[in-house]
């Protein structure tokens, strides 16, 4: 596929390489040529410095034979009219923008459109970012967790710590502690590297394990691996922010919240906004304040400011003081590795937008893609398409299907039915088979896997 990437930052860097990797044509357009070359450095893209929705800019990027256009900038409005040029003057297929305004995202299906401004596909982080911090206070004790099937599965990665009932023991014996309950570890991760889990794997304490069970189901599996924690009630949020106030907003009048924010301003907004909050004018990073609020018992602090450094230190405060659980958001890949163990969860908003967009542009009919790992892994869910003479997938039984190294298949989900991966199913036409990756690396492999004869690819 010919894609051209507007913007070089860390959204548009980090989706470049993702895609560079899987022998796509790329080209990057920046204003920034350092960013630019150090792009090239890296990578082998082409790459025009100038203006992202200048028409002359788009043309030397090869907008008239781009199969696709994503426009990843800082500013909404370049975003906007780099598809509105793309669509008038070269008649780009797809065009992806990102869109983080809440003004233009509550007015969407009217503006974004053919007739009015022409995006295919509206990506807003901040609705992401949200959606995947909402699920982790819904869930308490995971470390992340994935909707796919419009929820009706959930792959969701916990740490297993002393006293779980499974901890020590072989995976197979899930299957007897829990005879009425159906689940898949999909992946495990041991120090850092990479297990592939079959029915002897023993489950050893600080794994990292990525199962996939019914949405009903998540919280007993859970209990298996560990100490189950009790649901969340008191929520601190530190910055106000676009993202602060939109997982507010969701909270609002089913938590108890706190927001913190610096901005007398903002707070006046904030607090017009939300119904049953706390809105406080302050920093996080106070401890007085910290103190005042009780934050010995707040069962989740998330520091949502717009600077790593004062998420983390703000965190690092946190959990000191007694916050049960500490969510930071982390920008620099580099500082959520650094970490380590002093914040539970380090959500990286531009991994949760890279999954969000990868969706569009993967062959295939493919209608979700989540990045774990902070990239490293991938985890598919993919539409089973034809027939047993077309496809090497459909009529085959789950033991039947070769599957390139290091990918797993966690379930099935047909129609309202949620079929977890043993291996004498058999995939149908029309099936949602959700695949998890640990090298993603093989994302091409599994693309012609589920190919449909000639010419389904784009």
């Amino acid at each position: 596929m010919k894609i051209i990437i507007l913007g070089a930052g860390q959204v548009g860097g980090t989706l470049a390489e993702h895609l560079a990797d899987e022998q796509n044509d790329i080209t990057v357009v920046d204003n920034n040529g350092e960013k630019l070359r150090a792009l090239q450095d890296r990578l082998d893209i082409g790459a025009v410095t100038g203006e992202a929705s200048h028409p002359n800019s788009l043309y030397k990027a090869g907008a008239d034979d781009a199969d696709m256009l994503i426009a990843v900038t800082n500013s909404d409005e370049i975003n906007m009219m780099a598809c509105q040029v793309a669509h008038t003057l070269f008649n780009t297929p797809t065009k992806i923008s990102r869109v983080r305004s809440p003004n233009y995202l509550a007015h969407q299906e009217q503006l974004f459109n053919p007739n009015n401004i022409p995006v295919d596909v509206i990506i807003g982080p901040e609705q992401l970012v949200t959606k995947n911090i909402r699920q982790l206070i819904a869930n308490p004790g995971a470390l992340q967790v994935l909707d796919f099937a419009d929820g009706r599965a959930q792959l969701v990665a916990v740490k297993a710590y002393h006293g779980g009932p499974i901890v020590g023991q072989e995976l197979q014996e899930i299957r007897q502690h829990m005879p009425k309950v159906d689940t898949r570890v999909a992946a495990i991760f041991r120090q850092d590297r990479p297990i592939i889990p079959e029915g002897n794997t023993v489950v050893e304490v600080d794994d990292e394990v990525f199962f996939i069970a019914a949405k009903e189901n998540i919280r007993a599996v859970m209990a298996e691996l560990r100490k189950i924690d009790k649901p969340y009630r008191r929520v601190m949020i530190a910055g106000g922010g676009n993202i602060g106030a939109t997982l507010a907003q969701s909270l609002d009048g089913e938590y108890q919240v706190k927001v913190i924010e610096k901005s007398y301003a903002r707070c006046r907004v904030l607090s017009e906004r939300l119904k049953h909050s706390i809105v406080l004018n302050g920093s996080a990073a106070e401890p007085q304040l910290l103190s005042e609020e009780n934050i010995e018992t707040t069962d989740v602090f998330c520091a949502l400011t717009n600077n790593d450094e004062s998420n983390i230190m703000m965190s690092m405060l946190a959990k000191r003081m007694g916050a049960k659980k500490v969510i930071t958001l982390i920008t620099n890949a580099a500082y959520a590795d650094l970490v380590g163990d002093e914040i539970d969860i380090a959500i990286s908003p531009q991994q949760i937008t890279i999954g969000s967009l990868l969706t569009h542009v993967r062959r295939g009919d493919i209608s979700n893609v989540h990045s774990l790992r902070r990239g490293a892994a991938e985890a598919l869910e993919v539409i089973a398409h034809g027939d047993a003479y077309s496809s090497k997938v459909v009529g085959r039984r789950l033991d039947e299907i070769t599957l390139p190294d290091g990918v797993t298949i966690g379930a099935i989900v047909r129609g309202e039915e949620v079929l977890i991966a043993h291996r004498h199913i058999v995939v149908e036409t029309d099936d949602h088979v959700i695949l998890f990756l640990v090298d993603r690396g093989r994302i091409s492999a599994v693309e012609k896997l589920f190919a449909v004869g000639f010419g389904f690819f784009s």
